[in-house]
């Protein structure tokens, strides 16, 4: 089986984190946060990455209440899935991402580029949940 390269997003009405990693190392590695003025500039600036990573899976983050229950991000969160899908006509996985801030926000090193680091953290979740199938 070949590495399969997967890029994964954290979602943000502000800012949009960015990792990527690959199904050997199963790492995470954060590439950068965006923060555009608008989606066009945010896919533009998107399709840059993708072009450069080449990246075969998409994940995004899921975000959802402690117990599970949509909230309003997590209807936002799916429609970019669903834009990144239409736009790179690459697949895309949603995973869970309910614990993954709370593990960062604790942490000051991981300030300045908190939403990169989490989207290392979803994607080392899909590929933990790659594992169990």
């Amino acid at each position: 089986m070949s590495a399969l390269t997967v890029m994964a997003f954290d979602y943000g009405t502000r800012r949009v984190g960015i990792a990527v990693g690959n199904s050997v190392t199963q790492a995470g590695q954060a590439l950068k946060t965006i923060a555009a003025p608008n989606i066009d500039v945010l896919f533009q600036e998107i399709q840059i990455l993708v072009d450069e990573w080449q990246p075969n899976q998409l994940v995004v983050g899921r975000p959802v209440h402690p117990d599970g229950e949509e909230h309003e991000m997590t209807a936002k969160a799916t429609r970019f899935g669903n834009q990144l899908r239409g736009r790179l006509n690459l697949p895309v996985t949603w995973v869970d991402e309910r614990f993954t801030s709370a593990i960062l926000e604790g942490d000051p090193k991981m300030r300045d580029n908190l939403d990169a680091h989490s989207a290392a953290l979803i994607l080392e979740q899909y590929f933990a949940e790659q594992s169990l199938d």
